[in-house]
């Protein structure tokens, strides 16, 4: 069956049933939104996972739920507890996937409204992780609902997911649940992830990042005879001033041909996570006069698709390297700690262009295609699952993630729900 199969009076009813769930959605993610899923620690996992897999148990289907046993953070005071919803309608057909992560980053200071609250004013629903992402996570259950009411019946299978620990890299969701099979062909053929990209972008990949710890050594002395000892913080500054003047330049002066959004994204990128020397910080009256012997810094480095992560590495090795050779004294080590590849799906690909037509019929202009700034859960279902027809597409806007008073527009939640629903239906019943 073509595309296109569907008459146009069935889609309208469609997506007319969808607007008239404008009331569910919310609800839906009040919801999820009360059910605080901070990580870390990993609060509240199993409850979410089993708001999510009741209410769709109800709806026919087969509900699993896959502790993350061994993942980084899994303990029994917060077990990483993964939910996966399967309806399979019967009839030959491929599987459609949506996924989303049900863990939120902490609220920080500075909310006006209370961050697990679910406020709903000025057509828009508050709260720590509404657009990050249980905004998009209860679009894609109305769309998947929806659908099956609609009387179309298509064949196939459909799939919703909510997983854990994407904001700590997804060892204990994705990850985990794609080393089992859980996102790999022939059980799934298709996966749409609900991030917040914005309701007309469809997003086909992201950068790489590539996080390390950089220590100085020194050694230890009294304050007052600083010169009996060597500083770890004046050897860091060192490693600061070659970082400012050698390689921000390299990095400023290159650009991806991925369309990474913003802007601004699609050069190199290096942040300082945190720095620390010296005396710990949890000590309380004055510090002890020592010349500090250890200096830590984290660096955040974004690449981009034409970087081999090989060089990544070795422009920070050089650097500190050739202050080895050059500044008197200097020691380091250098630690990496989390690195992921860029990742890319095709433009032209099933899912991405199904999801891009959708985006046109119900929002009538055409859809950006870009990639994050950041990592999502696409590199697990891309280089574990071995899965490529992966995008990622919802409601919200991804300057308000992780950001106090934290947002998604109710329309925005109904316009993606019905993309999400007529990506689906595209999906399962196109021609193979």
């Amino acid at each position: 069956m073509p595309d296109d199969a569907a008459p146009s009076s069935v889609i309208n009813s469609l997506l007319d049933r969808i607007s008239g769930r404008e009331d569910d959605v919310v609800a839906l993610t009040q919801d999820l939104i009360r059910i605080p899923t901070v990580n870390p620690p990993g609060d509240n996992y199993q409850p979410c996972a089993e708001l999510l897999g009741e209410r769709l148990r109800k709806r026919g289907f087969e509900i699993a739920y896959v502790r993350a046993e061994g993942a980084p953070g899994d303990t029994d005071a917060f077990p990483r507890i993964n939910v996966i919803a399967r309806r399979d309608s019967g009839k030959p057909g491929p599987c459609v996937h949506f996924n989303s992560h049900i863990d939120v980053v902490e609220p920080g200071v500075g909310w006006t409204v209370d961050p697990f609250g679910g406020v709903v004013k000025d057509g828009k629903v508050y709260g720590r992780g509404t657009c990050d992402m249980k905004g998009g996570l209860a679009a894609s259950v109305i769309a998947v609902e929806a659908l099956l009411d609609s009387g179309i019946d298509p064949p196939g299978v459909l799939e919703i997911s909510g997983t854990g620990d994407e904001e700590s890299g997804g060892y204990g969701g994705v990850a985990y649940l794609a080393e089992r099979g859980w996102f790999s062909s022939p059980r799934v053929d298709h996966v749409i992830i609900p991030e917040p990209l914005n309701v007309d972008r469809v997003c086909i990949g992201h950068r790489g990042v590539w996080w390390a710890q950089i220590e100085t050594m020194g050694q230890i002395a009294h304050g007052s005879m600083p010169f009996l000892g060597d500083s770890a913080i004046r050897h860091m500054g060192a490693v600061m001033e070659k970082l400012e003047h050698e390689l921000y330049p390299v990095l400023n002066a290159r650009r991806s041909n991925m369309p990474v959004v913003p802007d601004g994204a699609r050069t190199s990128t290096l942040n300082i996570n945190s720095l620390h020397g010296g005396q710990g910080e949890e000590f309380e009256g004055l510090p002890a006069p020592l010349v500090a012997d250890s200096c830590r810094m984290i660096i955040d480095r974004r690449f981009l698709i034409e970087e081999p992560l090989d060089m990544v590495r070795g422009e920070v090795k050089d650097l500190l390297d050739a202050l080895e050779a050059e500044r008197p004294g200097f020691r380091y080590s250098l630690k990496e700690l989390f690195s992921v590849l860029p990742t890319l799906a095709d433009e032209n690909g099933p899912v991405a262009q199904a999801t891009a037509r959708a985006i046109r019929q119900v929002l009538g202009r055409p859809a950006q295609f870009i990639c994050s700034p950041g990592t999502y859960d696409q590199k697990h279902v891309d280089r574990i699952g071995k899965l490529k027809d992966c995008i990622a597409y919802g409601p919200g806007l991804l300057d308000l993630a992780h950001k106090v008073d934290e947002w998604v527009g109710i329309d925005d939640m109904v316009a993606s729900a019905k993309v999400m629903a007529l990506s689906a239906l595209a999906l399962l019943t196109r021609e193979r």
